[in-house]
C-alpha cells in the first residue's frame, strides 16, 4: 500500500486526513491500520517519535466507535497529560467530517 487511499477507509477520513496533506502512510500506518481494520483488539506498537502512530491507531478506531453510543467503545493510554491533549486534537482533526 503506497497510498491512504489504498486502504479501506471511510471516504470522510480519507478527506480528514487529505487536508492534513497526509499521502502516503508510514510504515507503523501501512502495518497497523489494514490490521486493526480486519481485527477488534487491542493493538501494542512501537515507532519513533513524529512516525504517526496517531494516525496509524486512530483512523482504525474512528471506523468503529458508534458516536451515538455513551458506553465506552475504546481506550488510549497516555503517559502524559500533554499527549493526551495533542491525540484528541489529532482525532478531532481526522474526524471532522464524520457524522456525530
Amino acid at each position: 500500500m503506497t497510498k491512504f487511499t489504498d486502504m479501506a477507509l471511510p471516504e470522510q477520513l480519507i478527506k480528514a486526513v487529505t487536508d492534513l496533506n497526509f499521502i502516503t502512510p508510514t510504515e507503523i500506518q501501512q502495518k497497523a491500520i489494514p490490521w486493526l481494520l480486519e481485527n477488534s483488539t487491542d493493538l501494542i506498537a512501537l515507532s519513533q517519535t513524529g512516525t504517526g502512530k496517531t494516525a496509524a491507531f486512530g483512523l482504525p478506531l474512528l471506523t468503529k466507535v458508534n458516536p451515538k453510543s455513551k458506553t465506552v467503545q475504546g481506550l488510549i493510554l497516555c503517559p502524559t497529560r500533554e499527549l493526551c491533549q495533542q491525540i484528541t486534537k489529532d482525532l478531532e482533526n481526522y474526524s471532522k467530517y464524520s457524522k456525530r
